[in-house]
């Protein structure tokens, strides 16, 4: 029924359960997911350039992680514009057959955008269009939390010399923290509402220098 599924991600925590059930969707159907953040660019753009890019390109990265560890294939991109008109667009060139989005963003004047932005969307859209609605509470937002959890992830897997390289940061109600780990370097992601942790990638430093 579905072949092509897109996820519009802003990375922020209303993306969380939009994901989750584009991911379920996806695999029923054996379709592709596909991950799309765009940059918003003039009067309403809550961010402007190099910050902005680096947030939509970790908002898409979030998704395919999560895809792959599903064995779902999946496709990324990051536009900038309108996001309604380049969703749209998209979604015309891409032969997408359903979205799956979510009704709000992070905070503030982004939650009225994403809003408006679904509302478009539903309006205009030639496929069909799964909104889906942020209930969950975050329970872990200090960082300082989030890699003791993932120090103790990484020394429940067996790794012994383990130490943090680089700040953890959040998408998708997910915190992502990178780990030096016994000559490996271990990404964990911690699950932001319920505490639980998985090693999402490890790679040995050396064969990738």
């Amino acid at each position: 029924m579905y072949q092509n599924v897109l996820i519009p991600t802003d990375g922020g925590d209303g993306t969380r359960r939009s994901i989750e059930h584009g991911l379920t969707l996806a695999d029923r159907f054996d379709a592709t997911v596909h991950a799309l953040s765009v940059v918003p660019e003039g009067p309403f753009g809550t961010f402007e350039g190099e910050r902005a890019t680096v947030a939509a390109e970790r908002a898409i990265e979030q998704v395919a992680i999560e895809a792959d560890t599903h064995g779902i294939e999946a496709a990324t991109a990051v536009e900038y514009g309108i996001p309604h008109e380049e969703i749209l667009a998209y979604v015309d060139a891409n032969d997408v057959d359903v979205i799956v989005m979510g009704t709000q963003g992070r905070t503030g004047l982004d939650r009225v955008l994403v809003g408006s932005v679904t509302e478009r969307i539903v309006r205009m859209a030639d496929v069909p269009v799964v909104t889906v609605k942020l209930t969950d509470d975050l329970r872990i937002q200090d960082s300082d939390e989030v890699e003791r959890i993932a120090t103790a992830e990484a020394n429940q897997a067996g790794y012994d010399d383990v130490t943090v390289i680089d700040d953890p940061h959040r998408t998708s109600a997910s915190w992502v923290v990178s780990l030096e780990a016994d000559g490996d370097s271990v990404q964990v992601h911690v699950d932001a509402v319920s505490g639980e942790s998985r090693i999402a990638r490890s790679q040995d430093t050396e064969r990738s220098k």
